[in-house]
């Protein structure tokens, strides 16, 4: 298992949507949570933070923070900056890596080819032990602690609707922010509940985005009602039951520790 050390060069935060990156001294690092103060802190997304190698930022002359990076470190290794390994800090705070952070329009202003920056825009993870990092802090890369994600978002739905227990619910927008991919994926997930009809899936247990039931899903509600789920009503104007839901505040599947174990194993026993 591969170590590699180094240090944290550039730090940044985004504090709102449409704001610029802004440099920072510090950072503080907070498990099921994210980066305290940034836009993009959430407790299930595998997306909490983006750290890119400053090697590679150099390579397309490509200035601090424009990647839209959080953290910029330098000295390591591009063979040991790979998902699945685990950053830690002097302050013992840590970060899982989940996924490589596709290239996308937003940035193609500075490269000539999105494709030239393909695996090099830095890598995505979430916070698996919090603490405060500093710039000019030391920091220690681990490979293969943990299991890379899947790069496809289909194979991530599938990884995630797997976990729901039965009695629980997820909606599309939950489903959303825990596969990692942006809002507009949303349209893709009937097309992803038509490719899994034909398995053994929970599939039922996923509504929509205000928590009705789908029509993409056979004897929906009869499978949740065998699961100890109340599915309410909506009548129509007049007085007909056509339109199902459910009480998403008292049977949402929510799991904040999804991306900070893995194989079943506590976090610590990968930071050993």
């Amino acid at each position: 298992m591969p170590s590699d050390r180094g240090c944290i060069l550039h730090l940044f935060i985004k504090r709102k949507h449409g704001s610029a990156m802004k440099k920072v001294e510090e950072l503080n690092l907070k498990v099921g949570h994210g980066i305290e103060g940034d836009i993009n802190a959430n407790p299930i997304s595998p997306r909490q933070v983006l750290v890119i190698r400053y090697e590679d930022s150099v390579d397309f002359t490509i200035p601090p923070g424009e990647l839209r990076e959080n953290i910029v470190i330098v000295g390591i290794k591009p063979e040991n900056f790979t998902p699945g390994s685990v950053i830690t800090f002097d302050s013992g705070a840590a970060i899982r890596l989940t996924l490589y952070c596709e290239p996308c329009k937003r940035i193609s202003y500075l490269v000539d080819s999105l494709k030239n920056i393909q695996r090099k825009r830095g890598i995505l993870g979430v916070i698996i032990k919090s603490g405060l990092i500093c710039i000019g802090n030391n920091v220690q890369i681990q490979t293969d602690k943990f299991p890379a994600l899947f790069e496809k978002p289909y194979e991530r739905f599938i990884d995630f609707i797997v976990k729901v227990p039965s009695g629980k619910v997820v909606t599309y927008k939950q489903i959303i922010e825990a596969i990692g991919v942006d809002n507009s994926y949303i349209r893709a997930i009937p097309t992803y509940l038509k490719k899994t009809s034909a398995e053994d899936y929970p599939i039922h247990r996923i509504l929509d985005s205000q928590g009705y039931l789908i029509k993409y899903v056979l004897y929906q509600k009869n499978k949740l009602e065998s699961e100890g789920i109340k599915i309410l009503n909506q009548p129509d104007l007049f007085g007909n039951s056509n339109k199902y839901f459910v009480n998403v505040d008292k049977y949402l599947y929510e799991d904040k520790t999804i991306y900070l174990t893995g194989n079943n194993l506590s976090t610590d026993k990968f930071l050993e």
